[in-house]
């Protein structure tokens, strides 16, 4: 493809996405991508549900994928299928540590459903135009676990990356089947779950994806939790009684893969069709789960950076603060991420506190950062006003956090927990009279 063409293709490309979210956070994201070797940029874990039920959208969203310039690794298990396969054998299922038991005998149907499986998916992708490499051995050299409790069940111990790299040098989705060998060459079935793990710390990859058909992790209410930040969130977390034991061990699991990446890694679990979605958009479509930073609380100015602070809201609003900020402005509370990408910054003004900034930087837009800074925030912040432009993308979520909103003039003005009409009133009276702390742009 000539630069006049991948410039043609790339602009194309976002103009198809800008249905989902700003052509700016697109490009963002497609740059941010960019930059990454091919065997860093994603591996997608495929559970058996999602090939036995959703193939299409499957195999055009990883296409799509690779019209963007981007090629995903793709792990697949076959569950349901080994099931089905399983049954009609005579064979009673038994598991033992969440792993299926294999005889000799369910070894050979373990073998020829994941090589159909896998010459399934494989065969999908050339069909929705991308080119593909199936791959159902040579990856996992594997020992067996337990032979007397789980038969031929293997425990990966080293990834061999060189049929990887093959295809990506081509520029072919790997499709990979979670089939290990012993050194002495005897296959073993993989946990495929366990097996993406093992390819994702070999390959410290940005992104992993766990494609589900439910779309992301659900909270109490069968809802998808959209973003979760294990620094501030993991022990909230694992305290729900909602939580039922799989989804506490995958959270488990994903917070052990994490603490192995580098710290811009993180972890979508979405459907195939709203993969795009989820990793060109801020808003997303499925479950993100970062590592996360640590969440600074301060009283006052002299417990914080205030340079670096000043280079993070001016960075996000796009405007400087004026001079005399940090010397006029009497800190309530502030809410930092360790990093300082994004915080939260709370006066006290007609005896109450008001959100006189909340800033996040582009960078860390879409990674959950500024929610989590914001929970901490209002789980110590009972009542709250403050006020936004009227054009800030950010006020639908203002709209969804607050107890009421108002225009007033140039502003919206928003608030919490704040029950009195009389109080009400003082607040959007302040908001509509007190002078800008940024500067007018130029």
């Amino acid at each position: 493809m000539t630069p006049i063409e991948d410039i043609q293709t790339r602009q194309t490309i976002v103009r198809l996405l800008s249905s989902m979210g700003s052509a700016k956070e697109i490009d963002q994201y497609l740059r941010r991508f960019a930059q990454l070797d091919a065997e860093r940029f994603a591996v997608v874990k495929v559970g058996g549900a999602v090939l036995r039920d959703d193939l299409d959208a499957l195999a055009s969203s990883l296409a799509f994928l690779q019209d963007v310039g981007l090629t995903p690794i793709v792990v697949h298990g076959a569950g349901p299928q080994l099931d089905e396969e399983m049954a009609a054998a005579g064979i009673v299922k038994q598991t033992v540590d969440g792993l299926r038991v294999t005889t000799p005998e369910g070894l050979a149907i373990v073998r020829r459903v994941m090589q159909a499986q896998n010459l399934r998916l494989a065969e999908a992708l050339q069909e929705a135009g991308a080119r593909s490499t199936s791959i159902v051995s040579g990856v996992f050299e594997s020992e067996v676990i337990d032979r007397e409790r789980l038969g031929l069940v293997g425990r990966v111990q080293r990834v061999e990356l060189a049929p990887i790299k093959a295809a990506l040098r081509v520029g072919s989705i790997p499709v990979i089947a979670s089939l290990g060998e012993t050194v002495d060459g005897q296959i073993v079935n993989v946990n495929a779950d366990y097996a993406a793990n093992e390819l994702v710390r070999e390959l410290q990859p940005y992104k992993i994806v766990f494609l589900t058909g439910t779309g992301g992790l659900l909270d109490g209410d069968g809802n998808v939790i959209d973003s979760i930040n294990l620094s501030t969130e993991y022990e909230h977390l694992l305290a729900q009684p909602w939580l039922t034991g799989g989804m506490r061990l995958k959270i488990e699991q994903i917070r052990e893969l994490l603490e192995v990446l580098p710290p811009a890694s993180s972890v979508s679990i979405t459907r195939p069709a709203e993969l795009a979605k989820e990793l060109f958009t801020h808003r997303g479509s499925g479950t993100l789960v970062r590592r996360g930073e640590r969440v600074l609380r301060a009283t006052s100015w002299d417990e914080l950076d205030t340079d670096r602070l000043r280079g993070l809201v001016e960075s996000a609003f796009g405007r400087r603060l004026l001079p005399d900020y940090f010397g006029k402005k009497t800190l309530h509370r502030a809410y930092v991420s360790e990093n300082y990408r994004a915080a939260v910054i709370l006066t006290f003004e007609n005896g109450l506190p008001y959100l006189d900034k909340f800033a996040v930087l582009d960078e860390a837009q879409g990674e959950g950062l500024g929610r989590a800074v914001w929970q901490v925030m209002r789980e110590e912040t009972p009542t709250l006003y403050w006020r936004s432009r009227r054009e800030n993308p950010v006020n639908g979520f203002y709209m969804a956090e607050s107890d009421g909103c108002v225009r007033r003039g140039p502003w919206q003005v928003f608030w919490y927990g704040i029950e009195d009409l009389a109080t009400v009133a003082q607040c959007i009276e302040y908001c509509g009279s007190h002078p800008p702390s940024l500067e007018n742009p130029r």
